[in-house]
């Protein structure tokens, strides 16, 4: 990937450092499906099926992995409440609408749109009528 060759090509002149920041770039595409790859600031690439970058990433990442290992494909609601349920347990708190910003890749409405915080309300109220 071009934008990881960028990335690294500035990790060798230290006044040209970039900051600690991931990327993430998702995409859907007729012939592979859904794909997601995560970028670190050496450069450093991999694909993955979920992803999380931030505070406690490692164990956000390992509750997605047994959530991806437990049903290879969710509904798009029910993806989007197990991400939200995901971050809150990681986090140890319950999230208002405001608090949080989800954004959706999906066949059903091409393209990337950020959900609006009544969108958010109605997951994180389906999260707590589940437990």
């Amino acid at each position: 990937m071009k934008l990881a060759n960028v990335g690294q090509v500035y990790t060798q002149h230290a006044y040209m450092r970039p900051y600690g920041v991931n990327t993430m770039l998702c995409s859907i595409d007729d012939e592979k499906g859904a794909s997601l790859f995560q970028i670190d600031p050496a450069g450093n690439y991999f694909g993955y099926k979920a992803a999380a970058a931030g505070t406690k990433d490692q164990e956000a990442m390992n509750a997605l992995e047994k959530i991806v290992k437990k049903k290879e494909t969710l509904p798009e609601t029910e993806t989007i409440q197990q991400a939200i349920g995901c971050l809150q347990a990681v986090m140890g708190m319950d999230f208002k609408p405001s608090d949080i910003e989800v954004g959706v890749v999906s066949k059903a409405k091409p393209g990337f749109r950020r959900l609006s915080e009544e969108e958010i309300d109605g997951h994180l109220t389906a999260i707590a009528e589940k437990d």
